[in-house]
This record gives C-alpha cells, structure tokens and sequence, in this order.
C-alpha cells in the first residue's frame, strides 16, 4: 500500500486530478483482490485528508461475465439490483459520499470487445434494457451518490441507444463520456466511427492505455523481452485478454512500434512522450487513462503531458498508421 500512496501524492502533486478505477481491479483479476485499487485509493483519501472537491473520482460496474463468480455471482447482468449493489460497495471502499464519474465497464449485451472487431449475429444473447440501466443511474444521481454517467468498451451503436434513450427521461441521465478499449498509436479504431458520435453529441473520450500495456514505453522490445516484474511477463499465460490484444510474435506490431521509435527518435522525443502527447492532442480526449508501479514511470508520462508534437511529426506519424493501421485493436 505505501508504494500505492507514493505514487498517488507524486500523481496528485503533480497536477493530475483524475482517478479512474472499477470494482474489479486490479487486473488480472482475482477474487483475492478484488476492490483493492478502490479501497487503496480511499484510504489514500482519508490518510492524505484531501478535499473531496479537489478530485474527480471515476469507477465502473462489472458487466455481465459468469467467469468472476466472486462478483454477484459473475456477475450475471447490469440491471438495476447489480448497478445499485455494486455502486453501494464501491462508495464504501472509496469512503465517499459520491462518486464523480460512474461508468458501465462494459454491455449487458454481446458486443465485439477486448480485441474483437466483427460482430458475430449467432452470438446475441437476451440483455438488460438500456431504460433499465438509465433509470437506475438516474436514481443514483437524484439520491446524491454518482454526478455523471459514462461508458467503457461500448460501441457508437450502444452510445447512440443510450443517448436517445436517455432523451425521453432527464438530462441527468446523458452520458458524458466514453472510455473505448484502447486509445493510442497502435489502435485508433476510436476515429473509425465511434469519434463522429462523440463529436456531434459532446461526449468526451477517456482514452484508455495510451502507451499500448506498455509497449510503446520500449520495455517489452528489447532482447531480453522487458523487466520480469512488467505486466505481461509478470501474467504470462494469465492475462489472456492483454496477451491477445499486445501480441509481439505477430511481428507486425514489433514493426509498427519500432517505426514509432524511429520518430521519436529523429525529433529527440521520448517514446512514452510522443505516445502520451499523441493522445492528449486529440480534441475530443478529456484525459489519457495511464498505470504507473514506480515512480519513474509516472515520470515519464508526466513529461509527455508537456510535449507538443509539430505538424512534421504528426505527418510522420499518419504514415507509420497508414502502412500498420491498428495492430492492437
């Protein structure tokens, strides 16, 4: 916990407000640890004794699994009894009255998710309605306990639908924000669709693993493989959905990254600074969802928040996505 809170106050020191969570974290998950980065960072709260207003707190509620039985039984949907039991449990491990930001982590219903990219019609199974889940954040609202709604891993068909359904019940149901699988230089499927939604109806992207699990920072490319204690290595054949979506074997996204080394090189720019400032100089993107274990880390990526890439490089970059576009989708 004390390597938590060190990296919380160097975070919230440094100007970073924004603190994204879920009550199935920390990843990989495991019932033994479930709730630990909420309950972490609501200790940090407390001990630190820093001002509610001065943080933007944001967690999620599981979507249905079957896999986390230690969640509800799953957890088995997001209807209103999940929403409400899992927001409860969430305020209590964060030790707030509030939360800023709620976010569905992920549909009720089937959709192509965490490296799927083709809908699969025969895959549809029933689901809980969009009213259903509105209506209950909307009760969580009125009651005091979340501010604003948000989505995860959704689609510009599922934002659109809980938009509209949203229209028909208060403004205080709309979603604000949207945090997709992955934002970074080796997915951009954000721009594919899913931007032109957010554009027109001012929702916000959380873009999420900016450095691409990392391997944008470098680490898992040289001849070694990376650190052993580095997320992939340390969860190798545990952490199937990273492993299938930061795949190194194919050589494609090796290429692709590399080619992104080679600019960042040329302009005398860190990689992790070229990746995070490609993120934030999206105009829809409201922050980049980053973790950090050391310090240093955390560094890195505060260095890349006052980088501002010239139009050359941004040319440079369009071309490395031309010839590999989305390797990590």
């Amino acid at each position: 916990m004390s390597q938590s809170f060190q990296l919380l106050d160097k975070a919230f020191h440094s100007g970073i407000n924004f603190f994204d969570s879920a009550e199935m974290y920390p990843v990989p998950q495991r019932a033994e640890t479930q709730g630990k980065s909420e309950e972490y960072l609501g200790n940090w709260i407390r001990s630190r004794n820093i001002p509610r207003d001065r943080l933007v707190l944001a967690t999620k509620v599981c979507g249905p699994s079957g896999k986390m039985t230690w969640i509800r039984n799953g957890p088995e949907s997001v209807d209103s009894r999940n929403i409400a039991e899992a927001l409860d449990n969430s305020l209590l491990r964060l030790q707030s009255d509030y939360i800023d930001l709620y976010q569905v982590h992920w549909p009720d219903r089937y959709v192509p998710m965490f490296g799927e990219t083709e809908f699969d019609s025969h895959r549809n199974f029933p689901y809980v309605s969009f009213e259903e889940q509105l209506i209950a954040l909307e009760k969580a609202i009125c009651s005091g306990k979340i501010r604003y709604i948000g989505l995860s891993n959704e689609t510009p068909y599922g934002l659109m639908k809980f938009l509209h359904v949203a229209e028909g019940l208060s403004r205080n149901s709309k979603v604000v924000s949207v945090q997709v699988n992955a934002y970074n230089l080796l997915c951009r499927n954000f721009d594919s669709g899913m931007a032109e939604c957010c554009h027109h109806e001012r929702v916000s992207l959380l873009a999420y693993s900016p450095l691409a699990m990392g391997i944008l920072s470098g680490k898992y490319l040289s001849l070694d493989g990376g650190p052993s204690d580095a997320r992939l290595n340390l969860f190798k054949g545990r952490y199937a959905e990273g492993e299938s979506r930061y795949n190194l074997s194919d050589g494609i996204t090796g290429k692709a990254a590399r080619l992104y080394f080679s600019i960042a090189k040329k302009y005398d720019v860190h990689p992790v600074s070229l990746a995070i400032a490609f993120v934030l100089r999206h105009p829809l993107v409201a922050s980049a969802v980053f973790g950090a274990t050391k310090l240093w880390q955390l560094q890195e990526v505060l260095d890349g928040c006052r980088v501002e890439l010239t139009p050359e490089i941004i040319a440079e970059i369009n071309e490395v996505h031309s010839a590999f576009p989305n390797p990590c989708p």
